[in-house]
Parts: C-alpha cells; structure tokens; sequence
C-alpha cells in the first residue's frame, strides 16, 4: 500500500520536474493569421479558434513520421429529433459519398495510403486519416475535410443504396444478445433523454429517412462553429495553421443558431426491468445505474469505484460471480457523457447456473457497498490501473487525437486531463460517497418493477459550468518527443541489430528515440513436433492460457499488481506448438516487464481454481459459437477449404462438437504434464523496437530465458495446399438478423512466388482499398446489399499454401441478389481485366499502406520476431515492393485469370434463411 502511494508521489513530482522544464524551454509563440486566436495550450496540445467558430487543436509529434487529421463534430444521436434515429450515424455514412470536387473519397483515401474511418456516438461524429507525413498529404488531407463539411452531395441515390448498408449494420448488432440487452436497458433507463435511443437507430427509422431532413440535420449541424479538428503527428506548427486558415478559413460562419438539447431525465423513482427473450446458449444478467455527465467531478469516483468492482481477479464482483462459480465472467464500465451516464455490470451465466443465484450474488455486493464501503488499498489498486492505463494510452499522438473525440462530445478536451487529475485525487471517502448516492435500488435498471412505499431516490446533478471549471486549468508539461524516425526498409534494416544466445533464442533489436520513451517487444517460443502435438491441441490451449493466472511465487492478482507499479502491459499466452509474450512499456521498466513475462513462463503454477474457471469460460465460448453465423460459418469453411487430417491430427480442424468433447476431458495433471514435457525456450525469437538500452535488455532476455530449454525436439509441421472440390453450402441459423457469406479457393503458393506480387495488387482493386474496391463499389456502394465486403489473396511464407477469401455479411432476405453481385465482379474481373488507372491507384494506394504500417513500433516488432524465423531481413520488403511498383497490367491481370475461377470456389452461407422462404 505504502509502495502504491509512493509511485503516485514520485509520478506528482516527476511531472512538476517536466513542466518547469519544458516552460523554461518555451518555444517561440506562433505567428497568429488575421483573425485567429490562441485560447489555451495544456501538455503539448495548442488549441486556436477561427473568426468563423472552427476550434483547431495542434499536436506536434515528431516521433512517428505519421500525421492524423481528426474533425470532430459536436452532434450526435442525442440531437435526433422524432422520426431520425440513427440519422447522425446514417449522415456519417452519406459523407463518404462525395463531393463535386472529391467525387470519390474511398478512391482518394486509398490512394494515400491513409487509414480513415468515421464514427457515430450519443454527443459527437468524428472522421479521421492517418497517413505519411507529407506536405502534400496533409494539404489533401484538410483540403477533403473543410469540402465536405459544406459540399458533401447528400443525395437522394446515395440514401437509396446506402441505408441498406446500415441496415445491414444495424443487423449485425442484432446477432448479439449482449448488445441488444445494452440496448433495451438504456431505452428503460432513459425514458425521455435522448441517450435512451441507440445510435444505430431504429429499423424503420434508418428506412424511412427522407432526404430533406438528412440534408437539413447536415446543414445545421456540419458547420465550423461546431466542430473541433485535430491535426497531431509530425507537424510544422506554423505551416499547419497556416494550412488550416487556408482551406477553413473561407468557410463563412453561419447565421443560423444551434439548435441545444434541453430534455433531462427525470429523477427514477423505481427499480425498473427488462426481460429479453431470443435464441442463444449463454445466459446474462445486467444491472445499470444512472450517474452523473462525464464532466461532473463524481465521475473520476465513480470510475475508480467500476474498476474495484470489476478488476480480475481482484475485483469484489469477480470474486462473488466467477471465483464462486455462479457465472462464467463479469464486466462493466462507468460511463459518461455530456448530459449523463451511466454505470453497468454484466454476469455471464451457463445454463446450467443458477441466474437467479448469480443475480442475488452481484446485487449482494452492490447494495453492500453502503455498509462495506472499498478500501484504502481497493481504492489504490484501482486508481494505479486507471492512470497506467491512461499514460499508456495518451504516449502517441494518433491515439491521443482520436481519444479526444468523446471529451470534445462530452463538452471539452482538456476534460480528457482534467479526468486523470481527478482520478489521482479520489479518497475511499469519495468512492464509498458515490456508491451511497448512486447505487440505490431505485435508480437501477434490472428488469423487475418493485413498488415501494417509501422510494429512496438519487438526484443526478446537472453537468457543471465548463468555463468557470476549467478557467484556470494549464495542464502538465510535455513528455518526451522521440526522434524523427524514417520507417524504409533501408533505414530500419541499418538501424537493427541481431544475436543469438548459447540456447538458441534469436533477437532482433531496433532502438530509437520514442515519445515518452515507449517500447513494444515480441517474443515467440516453438516447441513440439507432429507426434508430441498429436492429439493435444486442446490441452495445449489450455496451457497457454493459463500461463499468466499465477506462478509458484505470485498468485493472480499479484502478477497484476506487479505490472502496473512497472506501468506495462504484458499478454502471456500459447498454445500446443508456440508460446508468445507482448510487451508494451517504456525504457525504465523494459527489463523488469521480461523477468516478470520470464516469470509466468516459466514458473506457472496452473492453479487448480483457475484451471476450473478457464475450462468452464473455454466451454461457454464454444456453447456461444454454435447459434453464430460467423462462427458457423468459419469452421464449416476451414473444414472445406483443409485437406482431411485424422482426429487429433494438429492440422485437423475440429468441429465444435469434437472441440466440446475434447475440452471436457482436459484435466489439470494433463496439463501440468504437457508444461513439463514440451515447453521451453531453445527455439525461440524475439524483437524489441522502441526506447531501450541494448546491452541492458540483451541482458535481461539472457538472465531470463538463457537457460531455458525444452526437454523434447522441435520439428516444424508442413502444410502445404492439396487440391479440394468446390462446394456450395447452406448453414441455417434460426432468430439470426445478420447472414455471412464466405468464398475462396486455395492453391500451392508461397509469398514469395513470382506471381504474388500481382496477386498482392490484384487483390487490393478486387476486395480491398477503403470501400472503392471492385466488390465493394459493387455490393455495398451500388447495390447497398452488405455493410461489410472484402476479398484478398494470401500466401503462407513457409508452406506453399496459398488462395483467394472473400467475406460479406448481409440480410438474409438479399442472398440472391447478393450471389450474383459476386459472381459478376469476379467474372468481369477474369475476363476483362484492370484498367491501368485501377492498376496505378491500387500499386500507390498499397505501397504508403506499408510505410504507414512500418511506423507501428508494436507491428515492426512482430514483423523483425517473425523474419528471425522465415529466416530474412527488410531487404525482402524492399524487393517485394520494387515488384509491385514495377508490375505491369498484363502482369496482374494474367496472375487473376491463372488463379481465380469461381466455379472452384467453396462457398458457405449462414444465416436464417428459413424467414425468407416464408410466405
């Protein structure tokens, strides 16, 4: 306890070291454009306002040669009007259409190479482009946002095809019981506030939706006055306002005045109850409390009092639920938003538990609270985890815009600040405070109504004053910047150095100058051969994942208490034949994060309890997949597309059935057994990119798994393509609004055949891209027949495997026409071809796709862990790029023709199809 409170003080004092630093260091002031003014700069991020209303948030981050251009804008469901569910979120989806002068956005975006998306919430709508940190990037890139703030098409053909696509969406979140609780809740919990109706909407909202009122809703809420865009990455600050007042500024600020929302939810003045009645396996159990706006100060109490509850394995309802037996797993969240919140808890029950049983248990400990309120320690413990969390989460500046999207929609981003500040002063006195006031059995959502004579209700305080609470708020100084990195095969291939220690575990390491010092490192164990894995894929699961549930020194929770005073993040986890550990840290804590990852692997102490407990989630997982159509569909299409092995052959795919049968039979000797004959370090690798000191951490790696090897041989197990016949196959699963469609073939490849590289490209126009590919543009944009559409061709570095997947998901009622969708493009593209503009746009498209994921220091570490194994270097990413720029039309359109037939494709559908056939 002394030690947590410790690392609290020293984080306080480390960060008052920084700030007078860094103000001491104060760079030059900007040189402001006519009618633009700074309003506040808090830790690095400087936020300018425009004559016109638009607020502009400037971070620069030299570290990653990445920029991210994010516009957030302050409008949301919660604005929805009657009749417009989901209109918010069906306008963000219209606004990928085009404009006059970006007629196709999708085509735009994939040709630089950006990785975009938009998103929909309760307060705000966001859209977003991470790209290659160029002048020329960022021009187009705040170029495409300010047209389409104003100039978007918004037309009626485009509402035609594209509201099926969300209906198709909207399907899919159907499929899942756990959703469509959430959902249901919150329509009982909120009864006249505008976050009781989902952002996805209603069906017959998203269908009948007429254009006039989207194009209305766009007009007044897509304005400079109300949106806040973010530009953070590498970043010359100067050039960038200037940029920003260059394509913003002509924006005329509008006449018209927002429309503010001013419904509150009335005070509850009962337990209310929700009962949900369709198919499924796993049984739930929810409770949901109303709490005040995510700017109200008990918000940072009441987080800290969801994490005491929740934490596994420490969490008191884990304790009650899981450790107990009465549910397989328990989670919840607090959340809050800018005109409220709410706090929710989940239990996961079997069906051969008792739910009134788990019910009684969670309500237990809820209503407890008040007489056993959380302790100092609980309290510690949980604020640790909630501020390690959000450091590792605010370390790069990607990350950071886009997390400060649902600050801006709760009222403003430095609340994103001021929330960890709150956090680091919450007392037991405040949590035991906020549980008295807000988990009161009046203002919960279980699904029973209980009159009572004498309510006991919770008044939930209005959002406080942002300008007077937010007045004198300056932040923290900056953290470190890290170096300007060039993420080219070349340059990261001269930075890497590689060793090999006396056991046989090769490392590669690349180190370099990160912002706030982070450092990502992957290692991998391999062990076993065809007669030590046969018959033991289960019993291997289970070993791999119970590596990290405690060791013959520390049980559950202290290996996690030991990773947060270490602030790292470690995943320890295997299988039959592997074993991996993923660590995400910074420069001080790296070699401490391996002993403790050295420690789970190699001193797990496979507790009987949570033995119990993983096979019982293990079995629930598969009860889960069998009602769903995705899963369904995917081991029927892995059973197809493989050669036929034998039972228990590693290389069978094995049917739930047979996966059901064999994890029953798992016991702990089994898998202490197979710990001890198979495991061990000898053929192993390892990457570490980031922040680091080599001799250290070479050190460290040789400390812990120097010594470390397995007692049995290692052999690789070949899988290379045997021929299949094509197959056309119908799964039917009942009360299931979203189908699955999947399509392939396979054929003897590697990836670094010659015709891979055009496969690569052929690919990419056929299925991939961001919505403009040949499927997509077809079956989503056209035809507005699917939500999700891709397709792409793969080749194992190893085996000559190789093939050609497809994936849709969609209405039942729209599998016809969705067939022949498919089976045109795919025909029209064997037999006509590319065009060369589709062949350009696809090669530079791709080619920035792979710089932007070489600035991943998490992706560059697998990438170097993986290429210690294939045996090769960043010169084979050179060379595989040089081919696809260098490929001809003639090139890939000759690969398709050789390859993709889709008279030899297995197809499978899952889906209720019974509905359709109905009259």
């Amino acid at each position: 306890m002394k030690l947590i409170q410790l690392l609290l003080r020293l984080s306080a004092m480390a960060t008052m070291v920084l700030v007078f630093s860094q103000a001491s260091n104060a760079q030059k002031a900007l040189r402001l454009p006519p009618g633009v003014q700074k309003i506040t700069s808090v830790e690095g991020i400087t936020e300018y306002s425009l004559p016109n209303g638009l607020r502009v948030l400037l971070f620069p981050d030299p570290s990653k040669p990445l920029i991210t251009v994010n516009i957030t804008y302050k409008v949301g469901s919660r604005h929805e009007n009657y009749g417009e569910t989901g209109m918010a979120h069906l306008l963000e989806h219209l606004v990928f259409k085009g404009t006059p002068k970006h007629p196709n956005i999708p085509q735009e975006l994939t040709e630089h190479g950006a990785r975009p998306n938009g998103t929909t919430w309760l307060d705000r709508t966001n859209y977003y482009e991470t790209f290659d940190a160029t002048e020329e990037n960022l021009r187009w890139a705040l170029d495409l946002e300010s047209d389409r703030m104003v100039n978007s098409y918004i037309a009626k053909k485009d509402l035609d095809s594209e509201f099926s696509v969300v209906r198709n969406e909207y399907e899919r979140g159907e499929n899942n019981p756990g959703s469509v609780l959430n959902k249901r809740m919150m329509a009982a919990a909120y009864q006249w506030h505008n976050y009781g109706h989902s952002t996805i909407g209603e069906k017959s909202d998203i269908e009948g939706a007429p254009i006039e009122r989207l194009q209305a809703f766009y007009r007044h809420y897509y304005q400079p006055d109300n949106a806040v865009l973010v530009v953070a990455g590498k970043i010359d600050e100067q050039k960038t306002l200037d940029m920003v007042v260059e394509y913003f500024g002509p924006i005329p600020k509008p006449t018209r005045e927002l429309i503010t929302t001013y419904t509150s939810e009335p005070t509850q003045d009962g337990e209310r109850q929700v009962v949900l009645r369709r198919t499924g396996d796993v049984q739930l159990f929810s409770c949901m409390y109303l709490t005040p706006a995510g700017s109200h100060p008990d918000y940072a109490a009441l987080s800290v009092l969801s994490d005491l509850l929740t934490d596994a394995p420490t969490g008191r309802l884990y304790k009650a639920l899981v450790d107990s037996k009465l549910a397989v797993s328990s989670f919840g969240r607090t959340s809050g938003f800018a005109e409220g919140g709410t706090a929710n808890y989940t239990a996961e029950v079997n069906q051969d538990q008792d739910i009134e049983a788990a019910k009684n248990a969670m309500l237990e400990v809820l209503d407890g609270l008040k007489d056993n309120p959380p302790t100092q320690e609980e309290v510690e413990k949980a604020k640790v985890r909630i501020l390690k969390n959000w450091e590792l989460g605010f370390k790069e500046s990607s990350r950071i815009g886009l997390s400060l999207s649902n600050f801006i929609g709760t009222g403003d981003w430095r609340l994103a600040y001021l929330f960890r500040d709150q956090v680091e002063a919450v007392t037991p006195e405040d949590v035991a405070r906020v549980a008295i006031r807000y988990y009161k059995p009046a203002n919960r959502t279980l699904g029973l109504f209980i009159p009572e004579k004498n309510p006991d209700r919770a008044e939930i305080p209005a959002p406080p004053n942002l300008e007077t609470l937010l007045k004198d708020y300056k932040g923290r100084g900056n953290i470190s910047q890290g170096e300007d990195f060039d993420p080219s095969p070349e340059n990261i291939e001269s930075r890497t150095t590689r060793g090999k220690l006396d056991n046989g575990l090769e490392y590669a390491f690349l180190p370099k100058e990160t912002r706030g010092d982070a450092v990502n490192a992957t290692f991998t164990f391999r062990f076993g051969d065809l007669k030590t894995l046969t018959g033991n894929s289960v019993v291997g699961s289970f070993v791999g994942s119970l590596l990290d549930v405690g060791t013959t020194d520390k049980k559950r929770a202290e290996l996690e208490e030991a990773q947060d005073k270490i602030k790292s993040r470690i995943r320890v986890f295997g299988g039959a034949s592997s074993a991996s550990v993923s660590i995400e840290t910074d420069r001080e804590n790296l070699a401490a994060a391996i002993r403790l990852a050295g420690e789970m692997l190699r001193k797990p102490s496979f507790p009987e309890d949570e033995f119990e407990k993983y096979k019982q989630q293990y079995l629930t997982s598969i009860d889960e997949q069998k009602s769903d159509p995705n899963a369904l569909a995917g081991n029927l299409f892995a059973r197809l597309s493989s050669a036929e092995y034998p039972v228990g052959d590693p290389r069978h795919i094995m049917t739930f059935e047979e996966e059901e049968e064999a994890a029953r039979s798992v016991t702990l000797d089994q898998v202490k057994a197979y710990y001890k004959n198979v495991y061990g370090g000898g053929n192993a690798t390892c990457a570490v990119v980031g922040d680091f000191d080599a001799a250290e951490i070479e050190a460290a790696i040789r400390e812990t798994f120097g010594d470390w090897t397995s007692p049995g041989k290692y052999e690789r197990i070949p899988d290379d393509y045997k021929p299949v016949p094509a197959r056309n196959e119908q799964i039917l699963t009942p009360d299931k609004s979203n189908a699955v469609y999947l399509a392939g073939l396979g054929f003897a490849m590697r990836n670094d055949d010659p015709d891979y590289p055009a496969l690569t490209i052929g690919g990419q126009i056929l299925g991939g891209g961001f919505l403009n590919s040949r499927l997509a543009t077809r079956i989503r944009q056209q035809d507005g027949l699917s939500y999700s559409v891709r397709g792409s061709f793969n080749a194992s570095p190893l085996d000559k495997n190789g093939g050609f997947n497809g994936f849709m998901i969609y209405n039942p009622e729209n599998l016809a026409k969705l067939e022949v969708a498919f089976r045109e493009e795919i025909e029209r593209a064997t037999k006509d071809g590319f065009t060369a503009e589709e062949l350009e746009a696809a090669k530079s498209g791709w080619l920035k796709s792979r710089k932007v994921s070489r600035a991943s220091d998490a992706g560059m570490a697998r990438t170097l862990n993986s290429y210690l194994y294939y045996d090769r270097d960043l010169s084979w990413d050179a060379s595989f790029e040089k081919q696809v720029e260098n490929l001809t039309l003639d090139q890939v359109n000759s690969a398709l023709k050789k390859y993709l037939d889709y008279n030899k494709m297995i197809i499978v559908k899952a889906g209720d199809f019974k509905k359709v056939e109905k009259p």
